[in-house]
């Protein structure tokens, strides 16, 4: 399994790093315009495998040597910087986009390979790169709400006092400020939200439930204020996501895909059975009339800032 990333800034060093430590593949390639950055990190990459899996590692600043990948992850592109929202990147990452998807597309074969988008604004960049490599939708994949999730997830578990592995829960929509907490679809141990918490003998008021719901949304700011940009958990939910690719797992994610056709397609988070093949099926979780307005809400802002590149 051989995976190529784009752009070795700080998230995709994490993502390298995330990858490299899933031992599940046997080389990685490392791109970026700045062949110096791109050497510098898999060297570094390279002495840390010594402490985990030995793989090929290679830096590279041309696309020929890309060929033979059957992941491609782009993470190049501008991070979000402190008072920036994800939208703000909306035309410059564009750009970095469309100049990145026609020369990997060149390089690669695309009967079978995934592409896996980390770049922001998430979910509009998902749209741009599967228009312009023209593959299945299921196999240009954003990691679209997953690092939202598992910050709802980690948020439940302390505030109810149980380990994330007990909780099913979802953020769908847009990765941004219109994500959607699917609080109608959570199960604790089998057992919907109100009934766990009427046998533990907790509450989640509504004034708790908008709490979290800021906290969700605001976490990559927070992150951003003190630490100048988010790197970790994002290596991580990429990580995860191959997991899934590679070992064919068939598991629920919140990956964002293009879903629709012509002008009312849109690329957004909802629950997805991901494999080998990438995405396999959408599900339609069961939501409440709010949270039905409000994703349709998100989805119009997706599609809205999609139709406004120039």
């Amino acid at each position: 399994m051989k995976v190529a990333i784009i752009g070795i800034g700080s998230v995709g060093s994490a993502v390298a790093t995330a990858v490299q430590n899933t031992g599940l593949v046997n080389e990685i390639v490392l791109f970026d315009r700045d062949g110096v950055r791109a050497r510098a990190a898999a060297e570094d990459l390279g002495h840390a495998s010594a402490f985990s899996y030995d793989i090929k590692l290679s830096a590279v600043s041309t696309y020929r040597n890309i060929r033979g990948s059957d992941i491609v992850i782009i993470a190049a592109g501008e991070n979000q910087k402190p008072g920036e929202t994800r939208t703000d990147l909306l035309q410059k990452n564009a750009s970095v986009i469309s100049d990145i998807i026609p020369k990997v597309m060149a390089n690669i074969d695309n009967k079978n390979v995934k592409i896996i988008i980390v770049t922001n604004p998430l979910d509009v960049m998902v749209m741009l790169a599967q228009k312009l490599s023209k593959l299945p939708a299921g196999h240009v994949i954003g990691t679209g709400t997953m690092l939202d999730s598992a910050r709802l997830k980690i948020i439940l578990s302390r505030q109810l006092s149980v380990s994330t592995r007990s909780i099913n829960s979802f953020v769908l929509g847009e990765h941004g400020d219109s994500s959607v907490i699917n609080w109608s679809s959570i199960t604790i141990g089998g057992m919907d939200l109100d009934s766990f918490c009427k046998q533990t003998k907790n509450t989640i008021p509504q004034t708790t439930k908008n709490t979290i719901e800021h906290r969700v949304r605001n976490a990559a700011y927070e992150i951003i204020r003190g630490r100048g940009a988010t790197w970790d958990g994002i290596g991580a939910a990429v990580a995860d996501l191959l997991r899934a690719i590679i070992n064919n797992e068939k598991r629920i994610l919140t990956t964002s895909v293009v879903d629709g056709i012509g002008s009312t397609s849109v690329a957004m988070s909802l629950p997805r059975i991901i494999g080998s093949n990438g995405v396999i099926t959408t599900l339609k979780p069961k939501l409440s009339a709010n949270e039905s307005a409000a994703l349709r809400k998100s989805a119009k802002i997706i599609r809205k800032n999609f139709d406004s590149l120039k």
